[in-house]
């Protein structure tokens, strides 16, 4: 199952000639299922809403389900996460079928461009001649300001000004008990572990946030050395065409493992 990002379609994953989904298919025999939905609603909504597809599919699938993955681009990955902790609290079957959740660029805690733009709100309300642009900022869709910090579930947002500064507050989210995860981030520079890697990343989400690295053990999601891996000189949305991150995939499918850089 491939998941989408932000403000994408399911009709991204073909990029430059490249669809992950269809060379897997071409290459180890998977099935690719493509989910499509509507990136502008709360993370949480679209999680819920695909626990229960997934619990839909699972139960009409006519075929022994031998491996299944679900591959999660940008904030896809979110919504996947998501989806697993709603499935948990339904008692869906799809979670004991599910073996292993690859993360594309995923902003486990966030994106700054988001908190710029949550920033240019305070700042500009609070100047009266440029009150008016300040609702500018506030056409930023709900999926997008759940990018803040990363908000998976309801209670991340239900209630609050969702425009409004405030400390990360999340549910402590840890990754699925029982599924092997992992997680791919991109870089722009030509080497890993510089300022780029902290401020820019792959020009959308950083390092940290796509390996699920926190200052806050509570909310650090402990991907294993071998399985998290960093891509250099490359975008975001470069993840869903570059050949070194799909052969990445492939080694952790087919139980090569993986290497930190």
């Amino acid at each position: 199952m491939l998941v989408h990002g932000l403000c994408l379609s399911d009709l991204q994953w073909t990029r430059q000639n490249h669809d992950h989904g269809a060379a897997l298919a071409h290459e180890l025999g998977y099935t690719p299922v493509y989910l499509s939905y509507n990136s502008g609603l709360h993370i949480s909504i679209n999680g819920r809403a695909f626990a229960e597809a997934l619990e839909a599919l699972v139960t009409a699938w006519r075929a022994p389900i031998e491996d299944f993955v679900v591959i999660g681009h940008s904030a896809g990955g979110l919504v996947a996460r998501s989806a697993y902790a709603y499935g948990e609290e339904a008692g869906h079957a799809w979670r004991k079928k599910l073996g292993k959740l690859v993360f594309l660029g995923t902003p486990h805690h966030g994106a700054p461009l988001e908190r710029i733009g949550n920033w240019v709100d305070v700042i500009l309300g609070k100047t009266p001649y440029a009150a008016a642009f300040a609702r500018l900022g506030q056409i930023r869709s709900a999926g997008v300001t759940d990018l803040r910090y990363g908000n998976l579930m309801d209670e991340d947002w239900r209630g609050r000004d969702r425009f409004a500064r405030a400390p990360d507050t999340r549910r402590v989210a840890p990754l699925p008990d029982g599924v092997a995860c992992y997680a791919v981030a991109a870089t722009v520079a030509a080497s890993p572990g510089g300022v780029k890697d902290r401020l820019v990343g792959d020009g959308l989400v950083p390092v940290a946030s796509a390996l699920g690295r926190h200052k806050d053990r509570a909310r650090a999601l402990e991907f294993p050395a071998n399985r998290r891996w960093v891509t250099c000189e490359t975008g975001h949305l470069d993840l869903l065409s570059r050949r070194d991150v799909y052969e990445q995939v492939v080694g952790w499918l087919v139980g090569k493992g993986g290497r930190e850089q």
